[in-house]
């Protein structure tokens, strides 16, 4: 059941002020009964992560790597994401907000539910942008931290697609639709590509399928989704930076208490692996307990959303409480 939480009189770090109402739902078992799991979501996700319209289904439910009869999960809404169908103050200034705020947003949220520990924190993208801000607002909150196919700044390549997302938005006859028809080409990659289609043509629209797929997901995202809305969550992805108003990444890493799961992906073309194995390198360095996993696919950066059995396997053994070693 979709609730909602109203914030009054909400300071950003840039110093903008505004009331907000935010939503969340529970899943699982019933709060206070099990160690819960918050779930943050992605760009053009929502806190329906399971259950009839879970995005997440594949990952989390009965019997699933999370699973629901074992845990209590909270997922909030990124305010703005229009998933309560109504817009507020955020996405019309929404270059007045970071992921920290949504961080601390979401800490609200936590507070109101009277939840004083997380068992984990899972997010894929700018969901696990997100939870990064969080393990350092509140490093005595999370027990495992899991970000998945991202990592905690916004790199030189991911700031350069958001701002060309930027550009479309701005100026496009149809942004949402062309906007998210460019997204599509950097979510996925070449291989998959060619997997899918291998220039295959819609012989009833006379062009190649693939023009027919990329046209699909931007009707898609055009009726569901707002121009404001989708500007927030493409400023929040290309904006990430916990260092930012802080200090250097080492000293900011010395604070984080929570064992770090790092889930990146070999073909990834917006979250490329190898900073992400960097940062588990400087974790290691600080003292931080931290284990690098990598999911293996010719997907690209969906593959968070595509390859259920791998992303499985690498979350199952957290919350079996199993371990596993990796280098």
């Amino acid at each position: 059941m979709l609730t909602t939480y109203t914030i009054q009189d909400f300071t950003t770090r840039s110093g903008y002020t505004c009331d907000l109402e935010v939503t969340y739902q529970l899943f699982g078992k019933p709060l206070g009964t099990a160690p819960v799991v918050l779930v943050t979501h992605a760009l053009t996700g929502n806190s329906s992560v399971t259950g009839p319209e879970g995005w997440w289904n594949a990952l989390i439910g009965p019997e699933k790597a999370i699973d629901t009869q074992e845990y209590t999960v909270l997922a909030i809404d990124i305010p703005g994401n229009g998933y309560d169908n109504h817009l507020d103050h955020l996405v019309t200034d929404y270059k007045e907000f970071h992921n920290r705020d949504i961080a601390i947003i979401h800490y609200k949220v936590i507070q109101e539910l009277e939840i004083t520990t997380l068992f984990a924190a899972i997010g894929g993208s700018l969901g696990g942008q997100i939870i990064w801000e969080l393990a350092i607002e509140q490093p005595d909150l999370i027990e495992h931290l899991i970000p998945v196919a991202t990592d905690w700044k916004a790199t030189d390549w991911v700031i350069a697609q958001c701002s060309v997302q930027e550009q479309i938005l701005t100026h496009s006859d149809r942004p949402i639709h062309d906007a998210r028809m460019h997204a599509m080409t950097f979510y996925r990659t070449a291989a998959s590509f060619t997997a899918k289609f291998n220039r295959s043509k819609n012989s009833e629209k006379e062009i190649y399928n693939v023009q027919s797929w990329l046209l699909h997901h931007g009707e898609r995202l055009e009726e569901r989704f707002e121009l404001a809305t989708y500007k927030l969550m493409n400023h929040l992805l290309g904006s990430a930076s916990i260092i930012e108003g802080r200090d250097e990444i080492h000293t900011v890493f010395k604070t984080i208490k929570s064992t770090v799961h790092l889930v990146a992906i070999d073909s990834d073309g917006l979250f490329y692996p190898e900073p992400i194995h960097n940062t588990h390198q400087l974790l290691k360095s600080v003292g931080v307990q931290s284990h690098y996993h990598e999911i293996h696919s010719i997907h690209g950066h969906d593959a968070f959303l595509i390859e259920y059995d791998q992303l499985s396997a690498i979350v199952k053994p957290i919350f079996s409480n199993i371990l596993c070693h990796q280098l």
